[in-house]
């Protein structure tokens, strides 16, 4: 017979999940204030990607239907059934965690990113090249396995593959200068948000791609009330359009949706090459070899301990559940 926890029992329990949420939405509203570090990366790192992609799913399809059925007088009965499959418990603390980070770590990352590009490039290439075992890792163990093996079969390959050189070419392109007019904002944040939901595919980079990421580091730091409105409209219209179709690939291709993505990140490592020109042109290895294995291998050290410590929570709550 199951033992059920007290209340007492349940609250630090509760609490404790909550406060770890919060730091998980801080590190990856972090990773979103670095160019060529992706939010999603840090989401499938720390073992939140899937419920916080299914629950912005679920949201966003009872935000609309409570909007069209409000307006015919239906009442609020069928939006309710998406409301309630919201993993509110994760969203909530992951939402204010990353509004936390990014207002805080803005400015931080900016002039750390600009004044030290060299060792942070090298950082965040180990963290992401570490990262890549969570998707290989979930896409091997999904179904349909080829033979029973946990391992990728030559299509998972293929798709990876596919996946990769996709991204080494948008990464690859060279960073532009644009007016940041109103029209250019809204289609900015429709594009950077997409690449938010994408493990592998940086918003912020994408944002200096497209010459906006001085500007929109500079809005949160100014707080341009009026550019973020017209920057989280965007970010809005993208989220609705791919955050259900992801959910959807995840529930009924599951396998070769994380193989891609997996071929995402994989790719997106050009754009924390630590040795590139002006232009992204990449360069063999240099100078300052040694400072730049040094700081890959902390960033490889951290996502690995990062990993170990989640294993070892979800371990601990399934045996007190």
């Amino acid at each position: 017979m199951p033992t059920h926890a007290r209340p007492s029992d349940r609250g630090p329990r509760r609490a404790g999940s909550v406060a770890l949420n919060v730091v998980r939405g801080g590190l990856m509203g972090t990773a979103e204030t670095v160019p060529g570090v992706s939010g999603g990366t840090i989401a499938l790192m720390v073992g939140v990607y899937e419920d916080l992609l299914t629950s912005a799913g679920h949201l966003l399809s009872g935000l609309r239907i409570a909007a069209t059925d409000g307006v015919r007088g239906r009442g609020l009965d069928r939006a309710r059934e998406d409301l309630d499959r919201v993993r509110w418990d994760i969203l909530l603390p992951l939402g204010v965690g990353m509004a936390i980070a990014l207002v805080v770590m803005s400015g931080v990352m900016e002039e750390v990113v600009t004044e030290h590009p060299f060792e942070m490039n090298a950082l965040f290439f180990g963290l992401v090249l570490a990262s890549l075992w969570v998707p290989y890792s979930l896409s091997a163990a999904a179904e349909p396995r080829p033979r029973g093996r946990s391992r990728w079969s030559w299509k998972d390959g293929a798709a990876a593959v596919a996946g990769a050189v996709v991204a080494l070419v948008v990464v690859g392109l060279p960073a532009g200068e644009v007016e940041p007019t109103p029209v250019v904002i809204v289609v900015s944040a429709f594009i950077a948000v997409t690449a938010l939901v994408l493990p592998g595919l940086s918003g912020s980079f994408l944002l200096l791609t497209m010459g906006l990421y001085e500007s929109t580091l500079g809005a949160v730091n100014d707080r341009d009330l009026g550019y973020l409105a017209l920057f989280a409209l965007g970010a809005v219209l993208g989220l609705a359009s791919i955050v259900k179709l992801l959910q959807w690939l995840l529930e009924h291709r599951r396998r070769v949706t994380l193989a891609v993505l997996t071929g995402v990140m994989a790719g997106s490592l050009r754009a924390l090459w630590p040795w590139q020109d002006d232009d992204r042109g990449l360069q063999a290895p240099s100078e300052d070899l040694g400072t730049a294995v040094a700081f890959a291998a902390a960033g490889f050290v951290v996502v690995v301990a990062l990993i170990v410590l989640e294993r070892v929570i979800v371990a601990r709550t399934a045996s007190t559940s």
